[in-house]
């Protein structure tokens, strides 16, 4: 297995690159991350988007650090992206993507991804338009695929989400779109299983488990995201924290079990901005530690 941590602990704390590069690899001890996009915004200008992913690229470079991927943060998710009830707001979405490719590629990295977007309210209602934009937002993503492509990525990943609005929200729906997607775009499209999301018990009922999502998905899941909850909220708390009760040595056998040994694990917990620094940092050590701890990792 190999441990990682998403940069959304960073995000208006350590926006220096050589400050999240040192304390990644010397107070976390771990060598690969996946950056967030709230740290570097694709909408940036191209001269200084360029040049602050330079510095994350050197940064990374000098503390022996892979960017494994680029990812969507809170900053976008926000929006309705690629399921944008107006066509001038697909339109934005595509244009933020091909954006987002490009500083994906300037900051070093094989691999992008996050969530397609939301539908809105009276779009979800309807089942002939709910159909016609996952049919629009498909061909967009095989579109953007191939941007990708050229631009020296390897992978695209797409994130289940735990609401109806979004696409994909259930195993048979990730299943779906994987053989949709299959042999239609530039490079392979996998997804990042976040186990918050598909613990999700308001959506997926007090039964919600993992272990269908590994086994059904197993060919289809590139990486996962890791976080603390108690199962009623997408909570993306660290350890320790009393609220939370995901066990991470039982995540692990599942993993394991599955055969996705092999897959990368990004810790992805997420703070108020209001928390105190050094809360924040002391929180996210002692998360990777736990995690560590409970996975076998040194």
């Amino acid at each position: 297995m190999r441990l990682g941590v998403n940069l959304s602990f960073a995000v208006k704390r350590l926006p220096e690159a050589a400050q999240w590069a040192k304390f990644v690899r010397e107070e976390l001890g771990l060598d690969i991350i996946q950056f967030t996009f709230d740290l570097i915004d694709p909408w940036t200008p191209e001269a200084p988007r360029r040049a602050l992913a330079a510095q994350a690229r050197q940064a990374a470079a000098d503390y022996g650090i892979t960017i494994h991927s680029a990812f969507v943060g809170l900053a976008a998710y926000t929006y309705n992206g690629l399921l944008h009830p107006e066509e001038a707001g697909r339109e934005a979405a595509r244009l933020w993507w091909e954006r987002a490719i490009a500083l994906t590629a300037e900051l070093g990295s094989t691999g992008i991804g996050g969530q397609l977007g939301g539908l809105s309210v009276a779009d979800a209602a309807d089942p002939d338009v709910a159909k016609a934009r996952y049919e629009e937002a498909f061909a967009a993503w095989t579109a953007l695929s191939r941007t990708a492509a050229d631009a020296g990525l390897e992978t695209m990943y797409i994130e289940p989400t735990p609401l109806q609005r979004e696409f994909p929200h259930t195993v048979e729906m990730c299943a779906q779109m994987a053989r949709d997607w299959r042999g239609q775009t530039a490079i392979p499209v996998k997804y990042a299983l976040d186990v918050g999301h598909a613990l999700y018990k308001p959506l997926y009922g007090e039964d919600a488990a993992l272990d269908r999502w590994l086994s059904e998905l197993a060919d289809d899941i590139g990486l996962l995201h890791l976080q603390n909850t108690d199962g009623g909220s997408d909570s993306h708390w660290g350890w320790p924290d009393p609220r939370g009760t995901f066990d991470v040595a039982a995540f692990g056998r599942q993993v394991r079990q599955a055969g996705l040994e092999d897959r990368p694990i990004f810790i992805e917990v997420f703070y108020p901005f209001e928390l105190a620094d050094a809360a924040v940092l002391d929180n996210i050590k002692s998360t990777v530690a736990h995690c560590k701890a409970q996975l076998g990792l040194s």
